[in-house]
């Protein structure tokens, strides 16, 4: 079944969540304007699931069942779905600024590999559990929430030895029927208007702390669960050119003694695979950030160039316009490159599955982490400060000066001034509101901070090979049986290095000429 966005959005009534937004609670989610540009983000993937020229890159046919899927759900098993969903992650966060969905593909992917790893490593049955659940979640069509990062409290400390141990999730009690997990997790992507919860380590754990090594599936209204929230956007402000209509929640979830079945349980103590299940899901998530970002980088290209129309220039005869719109598109289409090569040189997983290529995948996101500040400067820059010095939306319509400021604050004298206003104000709500500022935190620290995806790619990166090469072509020497031998000093060679008696102690007849 492939719902609609108002299927989605009616869907969420099944469901009686505890959530609080702005220290209220939420009566019904799918009804709260707070929360309407979240639904409407998530919303996207739905309908353009359903559209004839959307279809090839936003559905995919599941190899385990043979259905046919939406393309946020489903496991990747070549490298064509890999750019596939790339693309498809572009597509709709160019239209929404972040469609959110894809979170559940990429921990769906991790999941997939990790219970496998876990069922050959320790003869558990994680991954049939994890099969079944797979497939309802595709047959419902539902949207997951990623409970993954913990709030982790004092940050020198492991999870086991803080002050509060609800800082971090963690299971409490084992029973015959399932477990019971309790803590907090601090980031939880669109989490009021969530069908279920994936509960994720979010770090490798020692044997010690083995309990906070837990993956399983809750229903956002499960008894015990709180979702501490905030507005989606900026719903109801009349400035909000784009985030009015689409933005996104981000939820603090408290889990307080959840009880959680076996058969929505895919790891419980496994502490080598609950490492591995987070970088796994770091890596998927990391290349669809690139396509996201990449995304949101169209919608900034789109307003520069508006923007650059309205006021009267031309990025042809204006050399300085031209090269930082080249400057904003180089930075863009840089770090999707880099999700294009990782999907390229996708590594075949022993699940089944395929793995974006760990190296360009991190590469591409530390790009974009670091480059989105970039990108806004330049967008300011081919925008002209009238961005963040108008009037607000109101004057528009004030009669006492909406003629007068019509009149002075039109650029070309074919575009109206409404128009140039509205192109300045969609510019500022993107870039330098509290929404636009919002869009540069989740481009830096989504998906894990830059030190995060440095240590991945100095794991992941062949450095040594690269030190090999170089070595040879030196030809720093190779005894007979092949082996490389150091040139360290005294180490060189078999008997030995020479050390090179210093120049005070030479006879004069040995002394260097000045010709030599």
């Amino acid at each position: 079944m492939l719902m609609s966005a108002s299927d989605y959005r009616d869907s969420l009534n099944r469901y009686n969540p505890r959530v609080f937004v702005n220290g209220e609670r939420v009566t019904k989610v799918s009804e709260d304007p707070r929360l309407a540009p979240g639904i409407a983000a998530v919303g996207i993937t739905y309908d353009f699931a359903r559209m004839a020229e959307h279809a090839p890159l936003m559905t995919a046919r599941q190899g385990t069942s043979g259905k046919t899927v939406n393309r946020m759900l489903h496991i990747n098993e070549t490298s064509q779905d890999l750019l596939y969903k790339l693309e498809a992650v572009r597509l709709v966060c160019k239209e929404s600024g972040c469609a959110q969905r894809y979170l559940t593909h990429d921990a769906l992917n991790g999941m997939f590999q990790a219970t496998t790893r876990t069922d050959l490593a320790h003869g558990t049955d994680y991954h049939q559990r994890f099969l079944a659940y797979l497939h309802h979640v595709q047959d419902q069509d539902l949207t997951l929430g990623v409970a993954m990062t913990d709030a982790k409290g004092d940050r020198s400390k492991r999870p086991g030895a803080q002050a509060n141990p609800d800082v971090y999730v963690r299971i409490t009690e084992r029973r015959p029927d399932g477990i019971v997990i309790r803590g907090t997790k601090a980031i939880v992507t669109g989490a009021p208007y969530m069908h279920e919860f994936l509960v994720m380590p979010c770090r490798t754990h020692t044997k010690e702390d083995a309990d906070f090594a837990v993956c399983c599936a809750v229903p956002v209204d499960a008894a015990g669960v709180t979702i501490v929230a905030r507005p989606a956007g900026r719903p109801g402000e009349s400035a909000a050119k784009f985030s009015a209509k689409y933005g996104q929640s981000t939820g603090v979830v408290m889990f307080d003694d959840v009880f959680v079945p076996w058969d929505h349980v895919f790891l419980a103590g496994e502490t080598e695979e609950g490492g591995f299940l987070t970088t796994s899901y770091a890596t998927h998530h990391r290349h669809s950030c690139i396509g996201a970002r990449a995304g949101f980088g169209d919608l900034l290209i789109g307003a520069g160039a508006l923007m650059i129309e309205a006021n009267g220039l031309d990025a042809e005869r204006h050399g300085h316009i031209r090269d930082a719109m080249v400057e904003l598109i180089t930075i863009v289409e840089s770090f999707f490159a880099c999700g294009v090569a990782a999907s390229v040189y996708g590594i075949k997983d022993p699940a089944g599955s395929i793995m974006p290529d760990a190296v360009f995948a991190n590469v591409g996101k530390l790009l974009l982490a670091t480059k989105i500040y970039d990108m806004h400067r330049l967008a300011h820059y081919v925008s002209g400060g009238l961005v963040v010095a108008l009037p607000g939306p109101d004057e528009d319509h004030n009669p006492e000066t909406q003629a007068s400021l019509a009149a002075v604050l039109a650029g070309r004298p074919d575009i109206p001034a409404a128009q140039r206003l509205e192109v300045a104000r969609l510019m500022e709500d993107l870039t330098a509101s509290n929404q636009g500022g919002w869009y540069s935190m989740i481009s830096l620290h989504g998906g894990g901070s830059p030190e995060a995806m440095k240590r991945e790619i100095w794991r992941n990166y062949p450095v040594m090979e690269k030190r090999e090469l170089v070595e040879r072509l030196l030809d720093r020497g190779v005894i007979d049986d092949g082996q490389k031998v150091s040139k360290q000093p005294g180490r060189c060679c078999a008997t030995g290095c020479e050390v090179p008696e210093p120049i005070a102690k030479l006879s004069p007849d040995k002394l260097p000429s000045v010709a030599e």
